[in-house]
C-alpha cells in the first residue's frame, strides 16, 4: 500500500502538477516567441519604405549614395502592403499598431506617386505642329542598328537622340541606313550624346556647363518656331553621387536659359523621385510620361536575365511651349535601355502680357 500511495502521491502532488502544465506551457512560450519575431520581422520590412519615404520628403538623396536605393521608392509600397495584409489577416501576428504604420506608409507613397498616373488637362489645337522624338542609350553601340532604323521608320521619328554611342556605333547606324531617314545630325561620340534629325539643324554645338561631359544641343524649326534640343547623358549616382547631382543641377540652369520651346531627352540616370530631377522639372520642364498619366514606364534594365525593367532612367522633358500628345517605350535588341518615343505639339504662343503703365 505504501508503494501504491507513494505512486499516487507522485501523480497528484506538486511534481505531478508541474508535469501536467509543462507540456502546455512550452507551446504557449513558443507561440509568444514566434509572434515576437514575426512582428520584429514586420518592423524590419517596414523600415525600408519608411527610410526611403524620409529620404524622398527631405531630398537627402541629392549628392549621396541614398540616390541608389531611391530608384526603388515606388516599389517599396508593396512591402508595406504585405505587412498590412499579414498583420490584419493572420491571427497569430495580428497587430493593429503595425497595421496602422503600414497603412500610413502606403497612403504616403500613393500621395507622392499617384499624380504621375493622372493626365494633365492641356488642350492641343488640331492645327498645332507636331514633333516626333526618340531617345535611346545604345549601350556603347551594342544595339542592333537595323532595329534602330526600323524604329525610326515605323515611328516616323523626326529627331533621334542617342547616348553612350561611340564612333563605331554611329558608323554602324550609318551603314544600316539611318542617314537616309535622318540626314541632318550633330554627332559627338567623344562627348557621349548625338542628335539626328529629319529637318535641318541650327546652332548645333555642345554645352560648356558643369557636367562630366558636354551635352549635344541643336535647334530645329517646327511650325515656324525654333525648338531647342538637348541630348542628355548624365553621370550615374552609383559612380559618384556628388558628380551626378552637379550634372542634374547644371541641366536645370541650362533649362532656364533655353526657354519654353526646349526638349531635353536622353538618359538622365534619375527617376521622378530623385531630388535633382525634381529640381530640373522645377526649372520649367515637364516629364512627358507624367504629363500623359503614363506613370509606369520602366526603361532599365533590359536583357538582364529574369530581372524585368524596374526603373525609368530615360525621359523626354519639354518646356511650357510644347505639350505631350503620346509617349511609349520600345525594346530594341542589344542594349540594356528601352527607347522612349514621344510626340510633342508646339502650342500657340500666348498673347503678350500688357506692359504696366
Amino acid at each position: 500500500m505504501r508503494s501504491g500511495t507513494a505512486l499516487g502521491a507522485d501523480s497528484t502532488g506538486p511534481a505531478g502538477e508541474a508535469g501536467s502544465h509543462r507540456p502546455g506551457g512550452r507551446p504557449r512560450r513558443r507561440t509568444a516567441r514566434g509572434r515576437f519575431w514575426a512582428l520584429a520581422a514586420c518592423g524590419v520590412v517596414l523600415a525600408v519604405p519608411a527610410a526611403l519615404l524620409a529620404v524622398r520628403l527631405t531630398g537627402r538623396d541629392a549628392g549621396t549614395y541614398l540616390a541608389v536605393p531611391m530608384v526603388l521608392f515606388p516599389h517599396t509600397a508593396v512591402l508595406a502592403l504585405l505587412v498590412l495584409v499579414l498583420t490584419t489577416s493572420v491571427r497569430a501576428v495580428r497587430s493593429w499598431s503595425a497595421a496602422a504604420v503600414a497603412l500610413l506608409l502606403i497612403v504616403a507613397h500613393v500621395w507622392l506617386v499617384a499624380p504621375r498616373f493622372v493626365s494633365d488637362s492641356v488642350t492641343v489645337p488640331p492645327s498645332a505642329a507636331r514633333l516626333r522624338v526618340a531617345t535611346l542609350n545604345t549601350d556603347e553601340g551594342a544595339v542592333d542598328p537595323a532595329a534602330v532604323v526600323e524604329m525610326v521608320r515605323a515611328e516616323r521619328i523626326d529627331v533621334l537622340a542617342v547616348e553612350q554611342t561611340p564612333a563605331r556605333g554611329l558608323d554602324a547606324l550609318d551603314r544600316a541606313g539611318l542617314d537616309a531617314l535622318l540626314p541632318y545630325h550633330a554627332l559627338h561620340p567623344e562627348y557621349d550624346s548625338s542628335i539626328y534629325s529629319r529637318t535641318p539643324l541650327t546652332g548645333a554645338d555642345t554645352t560648356d556647363i558643369d557636367t562630366v561631359w558636354p551635352q549635344t544641343i541643336a535647334g530645329t524649326t517646327v511650325g515656324g518656331r525654333t525648338v531647342r534640343l538637348v541630348a542628355v547623358h548624365t553621370y550615374y549616382p552609383l559612380g559618384n553621387p556628388g558628380r551626378w547631382s552637379r550634372d542634374m543641377y547644371s541641366l536645370a540652369v541650362l533649362a532656364r536659359d533655353e526657354g519654353p520651346d526646349a526638349v531635353f531627352l536622353g538618359d538622365f540616370n534619375a527617376t521622378l523621385d530623385h531630388a535633382p530631377m525634381r529640381s530640373l522639372l522645377a526649372a520649367g520642364l515637364t516629364d512627358t510620361h507624367a504629363e500623359l498619366g503614363e506613370g509606369w514606364a520602366p526603361t532599365w534594365p533590359v536583357g538582364a536575365g529574369i530581372v524585368p525593367p524596374l526603373v525609368q532612367l530615360d525621359h523626354v522633358l519639354h518646356g511650357s511651349g510644347l505639350a505631350g500628345v503620346s509617349v511609349r517605350e520600345r525594346t530594341l535588341p542589344g542594349t540594356d535601355h528601352r527607347a522612349v518615343v514621344a510626340e510633342l505639339a508646339v502650342l500657340p504662343e500666348r498673347a503678350a502680357a500688357p506692359v504696366a503703365g
